[in-house]
């Protein structure tokens, strides 16, 4: 009798496994085909936003190349730098020095450095394309666009500069590179005060370098809101990119 229960409760046992083993082949696809849903959807509101965001910069582009700077460009100018504050003046400043010639080639360079050192082989290609690809994208704008610089009879204008104005190299360049620095952070560093840290520093860099080229009369406004749209497509691109590679390389493709 009890040899018969002792068999019997085997065969439950081995039923149970073979009903789990159903269940889990059963849900499989189901995980599968949401995973693959949750992709196509956010594929879908990506795209969604880079053509929404390059439709304005090419209206934005178009009406740049037609006037040297629009009334609320002025107006915009006129106001931040009524602003007399020692502190201010000099926090403008400090925000856009990494940007100017040749530290922002040293800065980037060790930046770079740095995510390769501290393992991140991907993230160091990616963060390199991010910060050549940029300037790359920037100039040929400038050169297609040919705006000037605001002019001293208009302005308060700290630093003369001969390039082209629209748009914002250094907002594009603090977008495209700092931002992607700002994401890495976020995506690869676990809680902590340095990861606190560091996205404050990025992320304030991105955020205030824009007012910081209207103020010191580097850019008028509508270049700084161009360098941000396409900063920020670049940007997405790059992210886009860099997850992509990241997804093959867990699912061993």
């Amino acid at each position: 009798m009890i040899k018969g229960w002792r068999l019997w409760g085997c065969q439950l046992e081995i039923m149970t496994d073979k009903t789990e083993a159903w269940q889990r082949e059963v849900d499989r696809p189901a995980v599968k085909v949401t995973g693959r849903a949750e992709r196509h959807r956010r594929r879908v509101i990506f795209e969604g936003v880079v053509v929404i965001a390059l439709m304005i910069f090419i209206a934005l582009t178009v009406l740049a190349s037609t006037r040297a700077y629009f009334q609320i460009d002025l107006a915009i100018t006129q106001a931040l730098q009524s602003l007399q504050a020692r502190w201010f003046a000099s926090l403008m400043g400090a925000v856009s020095w990494p940007g100017n010639w040749p530290q922002s080639v040293i800065v980037t360079g060790l930046l770079i450095l740095g995510i390769w050192w501290a393992g991140f082989k991907r993230a160091t290609v990616i963060g390199a394309l991010c910060a050549i690809g940029v300037q790359l994208l920037n100039s040929l704008v400038k050169i297609s666009v040919q705006r000037p610089r605001p002019a001293a009879d208009l302005v308060d204008v700290f630093r003369e500069l001969g390039t082209f104005s629209f748009p914002s190299g250094h907002v594009m360049f603090y977008t495209g590179f700092f931002g992607f620095l700002l994401f890495l952070v976020y995506r690869l560093i676990k809680d902590s005060w340095k990861r606190m840290a560091l996205m404050t520093i990025f992320g304030g860099l991105v955020a205030l370098v824009g007012l910081s080229r209207v103020y010191l009369g580097a850019h008028w406004a509508s270049d700084v809101l161009g360098g941000y749209i396409l900063g920020g497509v670049w940007l997405l691109l790059m992210v886009e990119v860099y997850r992509r590679g990241q997804r093959r390389s867990e699912e061993g493709v």
